[in-house]
């Protein structure tokens, strides 16, 4: 156990019982934050894009918020974002879409809700351009609503950025979706600022903090 956080929940390392876990609280914040559920035809893709492989590759910056209802929350961590997508592109997806059904690129004939998770796992596509070099450790946290607004969330994340920065990381970034004004707002009153200028990705906003 990493510590209490009061009123019944407490900030634990993720272990692998906990990934089914994860990949519903993935659900119920996958779209910009709010529930994803009725847009998804398989539960499980989101939390196997943008959680699970993170407490797979690297358990030491894997946690979750627990409490009376159980997992409520988690965030993550990669030191290494080079090393993570090439991890992720030589085994995690590859391993992943051997189960799933390729749609294709052809949107029009996309039927399913899932049918975007299913072709990004068999055709991965990792944003790490040069201008976020700089802070070459990435994370992912999401929340329930529950445990929204409750500093809960600010205490975890500084919880792995800490250990993101003992561990040599020079700084971190995080891709958000412009419509999630929840969480950008949340990551400003962290430090974190808007990565903008030359080379900055345009298909989402990525806020970075150098430690």
């Amino acid at each position: 156990m990493v510590g209490e956080l009061g009123g019944g929940y407490r900030l634990r390392q993720a272990e692998a019982s906990d990934r089914a876990a994860m990949e519903m609280v993935c659900l119920k914040t996958g779209d910009s934050g709010a529930d994803a559920t009725a847009r998804e035809d398989d539960p499980r893709l989101l939390g196997l894009i943008y959680a699970v492989p993170y407490q797979v590759f690297a358990p030491e910056y894997a946690f979750v918020i627990d409490g009376p209802n159980g997992v409520c929350g988690y965030v993550l961590g990669a030191i290494d974002s080079a090393a993570y997508y090439a991890w992720a592109a030589r085994e995690w997806f590859p391993t992943v879409a051997a189960t799933l059904e390729d749609p294709g690129p052809d949107k029009a004939k996309w039927t399913r809700g899932s049918d975007w998770a299913r072709y990004e796992i068999h055709h991965p596509q990792f944003a790490y351009p040069e201008a976020l070099h700089p802070y070459p450790a990435h994370g992912h946290i999401d929340l329930l609503a529950e445990v929204q607004g409750k500093g809960f969330g600010r205490r975890a994340l500084e919880h792995v950025m800490a250990a993101l920065g003992r561990d040599g990381a020079t700084g971190m970034h995080l891709g958000v979706s412009p419509r999630n004004r929840g969480a950008l707002a949340f990551y400003e009153k962290l430090g974190f600022s808007r990565l903008t200028g030359p080379g900055a990705p345009r298909n989402a906003v990525y806020m970075v903090k150098g430690f």
